[in-house]
């Protein structure tokens, strides 16, 4: 692990990615109330055998998740989020103290952090796994800063074939925005952790116990009103985006809009989200 790790990602959510992030919150948090409410249902199970214990939530960009486990699980649980972005995490410790909510919020890069050894019950992550540059490193991190026999349950994206409208503007913008760089398998990223067997080998070879990945399908809304600056400023093309001028950038915004018109309805965006529920668990005796 070097001093340099994630440099990439760094540069990108502490820029543009992470401002995009913190102005759609509200849409996100919509957008994605399915997949926390599935992990809510995981932090719960492990919370009957473990009255009393300490999660981590790992890319927690601004809390709303880790601020919806903080509620079910009550004080009897200590949760940290970690994310690499300093905008949401300023943002997410924000959210935490309006709603005096005891939850710590950590600006890190989880892939080198230095947590306490053996410390966390239950590690989880709503889609915010996928972007290490060594993922085998940022597990082992992880790994060792569970408790043996600790609980690992995290949500990541399947392939963009299974995930047609998270392609909606890429596809849409490619005639009039050839700037827009290709996806590469295995990046990191939102799709980084699509392959079932490499996904499976990076845990296994970081030292995690039971890898198991279960394809799981999310129905998920937002409402119509956020579609525009959703589409036009986050993902590949809302950084492509960024950089045109006001007469230039409408017309390809525009024609970005227009393709998701298959997905709205009755004033809401909906669309399916298939993703991998990735779980594991810390070997016991393994400090």
């Amino acid at each position: 692990m070097t001093e340099n790790a994630n440099q990439d990602q760094s540069e990108l959510w502490n820029g543009r990615s992470g401002s995009a992030w913190v102005d759609n919150r509200a849409a996100l948090d919509q957008m994605f109330v399915p997949l926390a409410r599935f992990l809510i249902d995981r932090a719960r199970d492990v919370a009957r055998r473990t009255p009393s214990g300490r999660l981590l939530d790992v890319g927690c960009g601004t809390g709303g998740a880790t601020l919806a486990m903080s509620t079910t699980l009550g004080h009897s649980w200590q949760l940290t989020g970690a994310d690499i972005s300093a905008p949401m995490i300023e943002t997410a410790r924000t959210r935490a103290a309006n709603a005096r909510a005891p939850v710590e919020f950590v600006c890190a890069d989880v892939q080198t952090h230095v947590f306490p050894q053996a410390h966390f019950d239950l590690i989880v992550s709503r889609l915010g796994v996928m972007f290490f540059d060594d993922p085998i490193s940022a597990f082992a991190n992880l790994r060792v800063s569970a408790r043996p026999g600790a609980t690992l349950h995290t949500l990541v994206w399947r392939g963009p074939s299974e995930n047609p409208f998270m392609t909606v503007a890429e596809r849409a913008a490619a005639p009039l925005l050839p700037g827009v760089p290709p996806r590469q398998p295995g990046a990191p990223g939102q799709f980084g952790f699509a392959d079932r067997e490499r996904v499976a080998s990076i845990l296994s070879s970081a030292g995690w116990a039971d890898v198991r990945l279960e394809p799981v399908h999310f129905d998920c809304t937002f409402a119509q009103v956020d579609l525009r600056d959703y589409a036009s400023r986050l993902g590949p093309v809302g950084l492509a985006l960024a950089g045109l001028d006001p007469a230039k950038r409408e017309p390809v915004v525009d024609a970005i809009v227009d393709a998701y018109a298959p997905f709205v309805e009755q004033g809401e965006v909906r669309f399916t989200s298939a993703c991998w529920h990735l779980a594991a668990r810390a070997p016991s005796g393994d400090v």
